[in-house]
């Protein structure tokens, strides 16, 4: 699928859901965030910013895939979040005021878990426009991303924290190293093509 392709209206490229375990799931992923990314301006610094705790295995899918693409030690962008450094809700408003202060123009990238209904769990989400995290457990916090992307990692409704507690490690394991893997695939390629464009004839 080719991720600027004039067939699709803007409504529909605003937000796409698929299954972890479609055999597509990275492909997806991939052209929708070089869709959003070749709509940024090639200089931009590009921000990831990884939201969670370590400390509920539902709420740390933000901090395994900052640790994930820590791993590549990448130039190609700055990330916040980690199972070390995680950025949460005591730490958020610091974090932004941090990269604000320390990027020019950033283009930011959220990523956090989430909870849906039951048919959704298991589902990557890519969003135009930022996250809003918290809002599973009625926490007022401030919005976060130019764009953002969500795992929803277990059914939301009622007694949110108990339920981010007992959610499967694995599930959110998988849905992290497919996060990561697939954001770091975009960016790459996004600046590899932005860099050939931007080489004169």
């Amino acid at each position: 699928m080719n991720p600027t392709s004039r067939s699709f209206s803007s409504q529909d490229l605003t937000s796409l859901k698929v299954p972890h375990t479609d055999p597509g799931v990275h492909s997806a992923i991939v052209h929708r965030l070089m869709f959003h990314l070749y709509k940024a301006h090639s200089l931009q610094n590009v921000v990831i910013v990884c939201i969670g705790t370590d400390r509920s295995t539902g709420d740390c899918l933000g901090p395994l895939v900052g640790t994930s693409l820590a791993k590549w030690d990448s130039p190609l962008f700055h990330l916040y979040g980690t199972l070390d450094e995680p950025v949460h809700a005591v730490n958020l408003q610091d974090t932004l005021h941090k990269i604000y202060n320390t990027h020019h123009n950033p283009y930011v990238i959220g990523i956090d878990a989430c909870l849906g209904q039951s048919s959704s769990v298991g589902c990557i989400q890519v969003v135009n426009g930022p996250l809003k995290p918290g809002a599973g457990v009625n926490k007022e916090l401030p919005p976060v991303g130019d764009i953002h992307l969500t795992g929803i990692v277990n059914v939301g409704g009622f007694m949110e924290y108990f339920v981010l507690q007992n959610t499967r490690l694995s599930l959110v394991m998988r849905m992290s190293e497919i996060i990561a893997s697939s954001l770091y695939s975009a960016i790459r390629e996004w600046h590899t093509r932005s860099t050939l464009l931007a080489v004169p004839e």
